[in-house]
């Protein structure tokens, strides 16, 4: 056997043994086993070397929803994007378990007036920065509600980022009055 598969043969044995051993650990300790096999789920290997992908470097902080009913139509998610990695991470799109209709927005100035928009080439997380998604600013923006989102509610989000690493989280929902921006209708939007 030539000498590069076997170095490849003992590195995948020794990261086998280690998630063994994470999940051994994990469950003697009166954790949750599923959570260790989870995270090593997110871990690639590429070319005999142990890659990890966006989703392993953000975090969502804080997150929350704006209660609404279906006579809005529309609602958006908050909180703080934040990325623990070294390398910058792009959120490309969200879906949501409120709407089958969710974009990514961002506010900006039109004709002397905020307007919101489609957030062309999604949000990006500078590495070791955080990104806020605030009333007024850049938001996950979500349409054609099927349901009113009442306070307390909880909404679930799954964030895709521009390696397709996925990151889902829990909005918890909340009645404010900010946020209430205009659309810019030269996207069709009103």
């Amino acid at each position: 056997m030539p000498q590069y598969q076997s170095k490849r043969l003992v590195l995948a044995a020794t990261t086998l043994s280690a998630l063994a051993m994470v999940t051994a650990l994990s469950a003697c300790a009166g954790g949750s086993s599923t959570a260790a096999t989870s995270a090593a789920s997110d871990v690639k290997a590429v070319g005999g070397e142990i890659t990890s992908t966006g989703a392993d470097s953000l975090t969502v902080v804080d997150p929350w929803v704006k209660a609404a009913d279906t006579k809005a139509g529309m609602t958006a998610v908050f909180g703080a994007l934040e990325n623990t990695g070294t390398t910058d991470v792009t959120v490309q799109s969200a879906k949501t378990s409120a709407s089958s209709t969710t974009e990514l927005h961002e506010m900006v100035m039109v004709d002397g007036s905020m307007v919101m928009q489609k957030k062309e080439g999604g949000f990006v997380v500078k590495a070791g920065e955080k990104h806020e998604l605030a009333p007024g600013g850049d938001h996950v923006m979500v349409l054609d509600l099927t349901k009113p989102i009442e306070a307390g509610d909880q909404v679930t989000v799954r964030l895709t980022l521009d390696d397709g690493s996925t990151e889902d989280f829990t909005a918890l929902a909340k009645t404010t009055s900010a946020g209430e921006e205009k659309y810019d209708d030269t996207d069709g939007m009103e």
